[in-house]
């Protein structure tokens, strides 16, 4: 095991997944609502379709994360209910991050390139630094690629089919 990058602390593990979903979850929430604000601002590239496949496919997603973030806690010995409590309650900023997302569009339509690169970066960032080699790291590493190409497949068919 390697040592862990940042600043020492003293939390337990499950805590700071619950702290990286939840932060990551805020740019995916600030992509949604720049969509639709795109959308709603009437920018000619945005299209409602392209928004509402965006929002589904985080939508999609985002139950793998809560799992993500309920198992530990419950191999940790927390109860059922209170894990779930924790899983669902780590996208809680996404509907917050969209309204902020969407409001900077329809009152700044210059930020809008700015908005969907910081967004798109931050999620290929955690994407690239924590999920793929986090997924490589146990047993199921043939499960976790066929999962990830699996997940590709249906947001290429969303793209397709709404776009």
């Amino acid at each position: 095991m390697t040592a862990a990058e940042g600043i020492k602390t003293h939390w337990q593990r499950s805590r700071l997944l619950i702290l990286a979903i939840t932060l990551h979850n805020f740019p995916e929430g600030l992509a949604v609502g720049v969509a639709f604000g795109a959308v709603a601002a009437g920018l000619p590239a945005a299209t409602l379709s392209g928004a509402i496949a965006l929002a589904i496919g985080i939508g999609i997603q985002n139950f793998p994360e809560g799992i993500a973030v309920a198992m530990p806690l419950r191999a940790e010995g927390m109860s059922r209910w209170k894990s779930f409590f924790y899983g669902q309650s780590s996208a809680l900023v996404e509907p917050v991050a969209a309204v902020l997302g969407a409001s900077i569009v329809l009152l700044a339509r210059t930020a809008l390139p700015y908005a969907l690169s910081f967004a798109a970066g931050a999620m290929v960032f955690v994407v690239i630094e924590e999920l793929i080699p986090e997924s490589q790291s146990g047993s199921n590493t043939d499960l976790a690629t066929t999962s990830a190409m699996a997940g590709f497949v249906v947001m290429m068919m969303l793209d397709v089919a709404l776009g």
